[in-house]
């Protein structure tokens, strides 16, 4: 991956386990976006090898901005991931239900996004990606345009969904807060171009966990200061 003919990346290796949660870090620049894009294959590395124990189509992604169709209902959304898969309408129909149901919007199936609120339509772009039961999801920053209370309690239903469905997830993220509380391990990245893994720190949070409660965890304020003391001097770095 490169940009302007200097790689983007150069040497980033990264382990997602099965059912792991992990976020990556890193200042602006650094290809989080990049390899997150070459992980679903979107682009392609110009070395080395994405290797994945689950099949393309058990690999989903979320991005920042929601892909959800203005002139369709939130339960079409939800749906028409299913239905590309080849699932038949009626019984995509009826898994939109039940994942807009799991995620407190069973009686908004029939609202348009325009008239979503900004947490509502990350639930309902969630459940569209939940519906295809990925076994590794991607999220790249889907939640920096929510308000702080709306990002809290959205944070929490992904948190729970996750641990529940037993899925493996990649976390691009600025927030170290988020980072923390979600992750079971976070890689930081170097400033780029050029960028590769400089630190990676395993989280000694227990699971399972309520992301808010978890900021109250008395390793977290240590592992926060470490890992932003870190980043700052690949920020700081010339």
């Amino acid at each position: 991956m490169s940009y302007g003919g200097e790689p983007v990346l150069e040497g980033a290796s990264i382990v997602v386990g099965e059912g792991q949660f992990v976020s990556l870090v890193g200042p602006s620049g650094s290809g989080k976006s990049s390899l997150l894009r070459a992980v679903i294959g979107l682009q392609q590395p110009l070395e080395g090898t994405v290797e994945r124990e689950v099949a393309p189509s058990e690999v989903a992604i979320l991005f920042q901005d929601d892909a959800l169709l203005p002139w369709k209902t939130a339960r079409d959304n939800v749906a028409l991931g299913l239905t590309l898969k080849g699932v038949r309408r009626g019984r995509a129909l009826e898994q939109a239900d039940v994942w807009l149901e799991r995620l407190g919007l069973g009686s908004f199936g029939h609202r348009f996004p325009r008239h979503l609120s900004g947490g509502q339509s990350k639930r309902v772009a969630l459940a569209q990606v939940l519906a295809r039961e990925p076994k590794l999801l991607l999220m790249d920053e889907p939640f920096a345009s929510l308000d702080a209370i709306v990002r809290t309690r959205v944070i929490q239903d992904v948190a729970s969904l996750v641990e529940r469905e037993h899925i493996s997830v990649l976390l691009v993220t600025h927030d170290l807060e988020e980072a923390i509380s979600l992750s079971d391990h976070i890689y930081l990245l170097s400033r780029g171009p050029r960028a590769h893994v400089t630190r990676d720190y395993p989280m000694p949070l227990p699971r399972p966990r309520d992301p808010v409660r978890a900021r109250t965890h008395p390793a977290f304020a240590a592992l926060y200061e470490k890992i932003w003391n870190d980043l700052s001097h690949e920020v700081d770095r010339v």
